[in-house]
């Protein structure tokens, strides 16, 4: 395998682990309207769960998302910079939802009052709702391409975008992160919470595979090849095996499900790509390739040494991360809120 190809599929592993692992992180904050209703008595001590279910993993889980985006621009700088300026609007929304999260997970707890609290569980709402679609709405156009020039410059517009297939990925992961994020609330809680996220997993269980099988038949007949049938057999699978888990209420199961459903859903749209990675919608000659948009041979030389020192080590502190934060959690261990009271600007 040349240097190029293991990149490509580096890139692909690192951006799998992303939506795998910050999926279920979106779910959870997209859960927080739905299993933690602000007109039931304990209300906030469920959105604390919710939160706390999360609360020592999400900020490592974008690390896959960092990663990924900076092997991307190391590795293949073409793609990146024709991608990234295609996307302009959607990553930067992106970007906005997921800055718009980490400050209301952080700062949710410094202030003891109710309106705050609300404000920041709408910023976590909003900044889970916005990447779960628009991530699935631009992978899927990477998939089915874009009108790129001969200077590999994107001469679409933002409306472009909003294709059938496109719209579809973006149901795709936005069901699938929502499901995998039920699946993540039930595995990781214990009483009346358990039994809602187990709930509400079992209902989301076949829409989502419904949709899911949809968008992945859609991308094997249009732009996959023979041999990534396999992958949508794995992935087809999976989704069965999740519906089947979710109404059994077996949430570890399910979660090893949704793992493998999402996991399966990402190799497919990279495996549908290969050798291209961007194709172009004006003209064949003109599609983005490993070939034509890779770095230099020293470049991915010097970057494999350094993936090899430092991805075990990576894998190995999140691994131990969520050993040590694997018990249940349930509302009774919730102790009062704290935190400063709002300040009145009246005199």
């Amino acid at each position: 395998m040349s240097l190029e190809n293991f990149w490509f599929l580096v890139i692909a592993v690192l951006f799998t682990m992303y939506f795998v692992l910050e999926g279920f992180d979106f779910g959870v904050g997209m859960l927080m309207s739905f299993l933690g209703r602000r007109s039931e008595p304990d209300g906030d001590k469920r959105r604390r769960v919710l939160l706390n279910t999360i609360g020592p993993v999400w900020d490592g889980n974008e690390v896959w998302l960092l990663t990924g985006g900076g092997a991307l621009f190391a590795a293949f700088g073409g793609w990146y910079a024709t991608m990234f300026s295609a996307f302009y609007l959607p990553l930067f929304l992106i970007l906005i939802g997921l800055i718009v999260r980490v400050v209301a997970i952080e700062w949710r707890g410094k202030i003891n009052d109710p309106r705050w609290r609300w404000w920041c569980d709408f910023g976590i709402g909003l900044g889970s709702w916005i990447p779960a679609i628009l991530w699935g709405v631009a992978f899927a156009n990477v998939v089915r391409g874009l009108p790129i020039d001969a200077d590999h410059q994107y001469t679409g517009g933002f409306f472009n975008l909003l294709n059938p297939y496109a719209l579809l990925g973006g149901a795709t992961t936005l069901l699938a992160f929502l499901t995998h994020g039920a699946v993540f609330v039930a595995l990781k809680t214990a009483g009346q919470m358990r039994d809602d996220a187990q709930t509400f997993a079992a209902r989301l269980a076949v829409p989502t595979a419904v949709v899911a099988a949809v968008f992945l038949i859609w991308t094997q007949l249009a732009y996959g090849h023979a041999w990534t049938w396999a992958i949508v057999v794995v992935a087809a699978v999976a989704a069965v095996g999740m519906v089947i888990a979710t109404a059994a209420r077996r949430e570890g199961w399910a979660f090893v499900a949704t793992c493998i459903a999402i996991a399966g859903t990402v190799a497919m749209l990279f495996a549908s790509l290969f050798p291209a990675v961007l194709p172009s919608t004006t003209d064949a000659a003109y599609d983005l390739t490993i070939a034509n948009t890779s770095s230099s041979h020293y470049t991915l030389v010097i970057m494999t040494w350094a993936a090899a020192i430092m991805t075990p080590v990576v894998i190995a502190y999140q691994a131990y991360s969520y050993w040590v934060f694997r018990k249940r959690l349930s509302v009774d261990q919730i102790p009062p809120s704290v935190g400063l009271p709002l300040q009145s600007t009246g005199k």
